[in-house]
């Protein structure tokens, strides 16, 4: 197989080229965030100080995918190990699918109050720093609370999110919820076009607080009583208590061998699993480098990823309330099973029985061997539309993925984790020998990219950047499928012919945004990529 640092085929024209450094590298959707790491890591911080203050940048350089008041997970390599953060919210104490039904909510609202669920990126950034960082948490939040307080001007793919975000909001919440989130990122009564500067003085001062504090003041003090007041004004569900009782949980990351390396991801309640199964159904069948664009590769990729989303979406949940175990649902046997309902028509996705039962994405790396593969998320862009008066807090609305439905994994229960989207990834090579982080974000889009990215690098022998430039697919429900802006027509005229329904979009805005680092074995020279359709840069040095 090759290496990113061996890579020579490439059936297509790659946008942009990797970026190579030895001492250090920060790859994210967003320059500014980039430098924010990038100058912690410049001021003897290492790699996981780098990626909380790339991680708290985001929420101010692109809060139209996530925010303080979201979720964040990573997966970080230090001393010659994979370590796996958990930073989900439950559902608020109060809540239940019987308390809905009597207020006449007879199905899980998308935006406002009651799809809030505990926040959980905060802590996740103080968790990382006093078991992993360098620097006080103070010092690596300070680059962010700068870029809040003195305004920084809004990059172009955020401006065209932003003014989405506004439009969606406007037609779905009453004005009454809506109003400070208007006050604070469309002050002038319209969304910042590219180019204009805005700033936030709340945000800085909240993140501030969550530094000086070790992040106490979102969970226990201030913050907390400012969050939990917004959510009584609103009727809403999240409380003080819910707050004080969070804490980031530190898991053991599953994985699955594909080809000579090993994929690593975030164990339920988030969807990594998706992503695990369709690459250990796929690791069963052959593909060549110049296999890459043929109808036949991208048909085996749909049929596969098909059948991991149905499985994930039947069974993923809190894992306190799965009825299988990751281990059952990559199971050889299982996985084998799968595989063999791959034929040469397309079919519609439905779960196996095993035999027991808005996103932002990052990666950085030192120069001393530590890696990070972090990802946040408010969900859906700014989340529930509510923001905490005074704060800057945009709310996320975790929530909405719950189902009312008893019969269901993901019904709603008080304390419950919710089904979770977002998923940072990590390769690993040789029973242990660390590659790198990976990551695609964007919704549903996220264990799809993750599939197409590691067949693109392992398979086809592309570098971190041009697997990330490859054209990709989407896969919706059903039969339906989308191909973005350079999918190869003939390519999605044969997927035609084999059954599936193809949609050719005119943007590439739903195809997800990824970043890859990879580290030489041989050197220790990092070689990243950022993906072409964000405004992200690779920064290193």
């Amino acid at each position: 197989m090759s290496t990113p640092f061996d890579s020579r085929y490439s059936p297509f024209s790659s946008y942009r080229t990797p970026v190579y450094a030895s001492n250090g590298m920060v790859a994210t959707s967003q320059p500014l965030a980039a430098q924010a790491g990038l100058d912690v890591l410049r001021r003897g911080g290492n790699a996981i100080d780098a990626a909380i203050a790339a991680a708290a940048a985001l929420t101010v350089v692109e809060p139209c995918s996530n925010g303080i008041g979201g979720d964040a997970f990573a997966l970080v390599w230090t001393a010659g190990r994979l370590h796996g953060l958990s930073g989900n919210g439950p559902a608020p104490a109060g809540i239940s699918a019987d308390a809905l039904r009597e207020r006449g909510v007879d199905s899980m609202p998308r935006y406002g109050a009651i799809p809030v669920t505990v926040p959980g990126a905060p802590a996740v950034w103080a968790e990382l720093s006093s078991r992993f960082g360098r620097m006080e948490l103070e010092d690596a939040l300070e680059p962010a609370a700068v870029y809040a307080e003195q305004g920084y001007p809004v990059s172009p793919t955020a401006a065209i999110h932003w003014e989405r975000a506004l439009d969606n909001y406007r037609s779905a919440l009453p004005h009454a919820d809506l109003e400070e989130w208007l006050n604070v990122f469309a002050p002038a009564g319209r969304a910042p076009r590219a180019g204009e500067l805005w700033a936030s003085p709340d945000h800085a001062r909240t993140l501030r607080s969550i530094g000086r504090s070790g992040s106490k003041s979102f969970y226990q003090g201030e913050l907390a009583q400012r969050i939990a007041a917004c959510m009584r004004e609103r009727d809403g569900y999240l409380s003080a208590a819910d707050l004080e009782a969070f804490s980031p949980q530190w898991v053991e990351p599953i994985h699955t061998r594909y080809r000579d390396y090993e994929v690593w991801e975030i164990p339920p309640s988030g969807q990594g699993l998706v992503a695990l199964q369709a690459l250990a159904i796929l690791d069963g069948l052959p593909f060549k480098p110049e296999d890459m664009l043929k109808p036949e590769t991208a048909h085996r990729q749909i049929e596969a990823t098909k059948l991991a989303f149905a499985d994930g979406l039947r069974y993923i949940t809190d894992p306190r309330h799965m009825t299988v175990t990751p281990a059952e649902l990559l199971s050889a046997a299982y996985t084998e099973r799968r595989r063999a309902l791959i034929g040469a028509e397309a079919r519609m996705p439905e779960p196996g029985q095993p035999a027991g039962g808005g996103t932002v994405y990052l990666a950085t790396a030192d120069g001393e061997g530590n890696m990070v593969s972090l990802i946040q998320s408010n969900y859906m862009g700014f989340g529930s539309g509510i923001v905490v008066p005074g704060t800057g807090i945009a709310l996320q609305n975790r929530g909405a993925d719950f189902s009312l439905d008893p019969q269901r994994a993901n019904f709603l229960e008080p304390g419950k984790k919710t089904y979770h989207t977002i998923i940072p990834g990590f390769l690993t090579r040789g029973g242990g020998q660390p590659v790198g982080p990976f990551g695609v974000m964007g919704g549903y889009m996220q264990p799809q990219g993750h599939v197409q990215a590691i067949m693109n690098m392992v398979d086809f022998g592309l570098h971190p950047q041009a697997a990330l430039d490859a054209p990709r697919w989407l896969w919706h429900r059903d039969l339906e499928v989308s191909v973005e802006p350079g999918f190869p027509a003939e390519t999605a005229q044969a997927l035609e012919r084999m059954g599936h329904r193809i949609t050719r979009q005119s943007s590439s805005h739903s195809f997800g945004r990824g970043q890859i680092i990879w580290r030489n074995p041989a050197t220790g020279v990092l070689c990243g990529g950022t993906d072409s359709r964000t405004d992200g840069i690779v920064a290193g040095w």
